[in-house]
């Protein structure tokens, strides 16, 4: 009996698991597989190095001496990312409830989770290249794009929200004989209020991101001007640009946190 019980005290207890030991040698052997099948090297990268340094040298100092086509740009990026911002919040409000299992029978919300899935399915710059073919250059373009990005974000997350809701509450309201509407007033939207409030304004501030991405293809605002410049190799009047960007960034930045603390 004694050797038995040694022989549990020597076991290890921290067995390998050689399933996962495997998928991890998978992983690795195909890591290494796609590096040299990109031709990925430090030779390379060490030379990339140096033509960014050039880069640099070349956008410095930043060229504010077009600051009226600079503004334009940014203005039409701020009017793109805000009515797109809107219109995306205000659709995924109904999106978002009727896509909720909780609330909605199957074939309400099986068709509104599709479409939520849809329009989070592809890249921004690849649903602008679309508009664009479709409504042509221009701002509209950049709107449409950014409101499909919105309905993709914030629809998933508010019925994602709204399904984990206490239903103790919405059970008290239907008891007093509340119709739908004074339901979702004064049982689901309370509870789910301040998340609803945090997913907006995150998203108000990735379409002012995104506002002057889609730019680049033709959607309007301030990447058409980034665009431009990179074309005819103004490298200063592109760290103009940047500058710009990075400001209008933290701008939405600042006022996601006054959103919130007005809300919270």
């Amino acid at each position: 009996m004694a050797g038995v019980n040694a022989s549990k005290h020597l076991d290890n207890p921290f067995k390998r698991n050689w399933l996962i030991t495997g998928l991890w040698a998978l992983v690795a052997v195909y890591l290494i597989y796609s590096v040299q099948t990109m031709g990925l090297s430090w030779t390379r990268f060490s030379e990339g190095l140096g033509h960014a340094g050039q880069l640099f040298d070349r956008m410095f100092p930043p060229n504010f001496e077009r600051w009226e086509l600079l503004l334009s740009g940014l203005a039409e990026s701020l009017e793109i990312a805000i009515i797109a911002s809107v219109t995306g919040i205000f659709l995924s409000l109904f999106l978002g409830l009727f896509a909720a299992r909780n609330l909605m029978p199957s074939w309400v919300t099986i068709p509104m989770r599709g479409l939520i899935a849809l329009c989070r399915t592809f890249h921004p710059v690849i649903i602008a290249i679309l508009f664009v073919k479709s409504v042509g250059f221009g701002a509209l373009a950049g709107i449409l794009t950014l409101v499909v990005a919105s309905i993709g974000f914030i629809a998933k997350l508010f019925a994602e929200a709204i399904e984990e809701i206490s239903l103790k509450q919405v059970e008290a309201i239907r008891a007093t004989g509340a119709g739908f509407v004074s339901l979702i007033l004064f049982s689901v939207m309370p509870q789910v209020f301040s998340r609803f409030i945090g997913f907006s304004t995150y998203q108000l501030d990735s379409n002012l991101r995104n506002s002057t991405m889609v730019g680049i293809v033709g959607a309007g605002g301030l990447g058409g001007t980034l665009f431009s410049a990179f074309q005819r190799f103004d490298y200063d009047f592109v760290a103009a640009i940047l500058i710009t960007i990075i400001v209008l960034i933290m701008f939405g930045e600042f006022l996601s946190n006054i959103v919130r603390r007005i809300f919270r």
